[in-house]
């Protein structure tokens, strides 16, 4: 990690997989994530964490079971512990991540879209 200003656009622009966190930053026991998204993720909860997503570039729904938050560029949303819900992009999108160190991008659901975030 760096003490240097972060070039958020330039980190993602270093990589072209989809639903793979790249870790930019730690802020204490927390890591600031960046990830390209299209399609539909998978449903999952943390039980033990909210989730921050800002969305960067594009579009994100994030599917809830009581209804759908959208956002845009420049707006974010937290998902409360506990709440079952599926990132989604129609096309590609750019987001921000921001969770506790270990927070397995799957939640309790797992499977083969489970990825360790790497360094950007």
């Amino acid at each position: 990690m760096t003490t240097q200003k972060i070039d958020i656009a330039g980190k993602l622009a270093g990589f072209t997989e989809q639903w793979a966190p790249r870790r930019i930053a730690r802020v204490n026991d927390y890591e600031v994530k960046v990830a390209r998204v299209r399609g539909e993720f998978v449903w999952h909860t943390h039980e033990d964490t909210d989730e921050l997503f800002l969305v960067v570039a594009g579009t994100l729904t994030i599917r809830l079971r009581d209804g759908d938050v959208v956002l845009g560029p420049g707006e974010m949303y937290v998902v409360p512990r506990g709440t079952e819900h599926c990132p989604s992009a129609d096309e590609e999108a750019h987001i921000l991540l921001f969770e506790p160190s270990g927070t397995v991008n799957t939640g309790t659901t797992g499977g083969e879209r489970t990825r360790e975030p790497v360094d950007a």
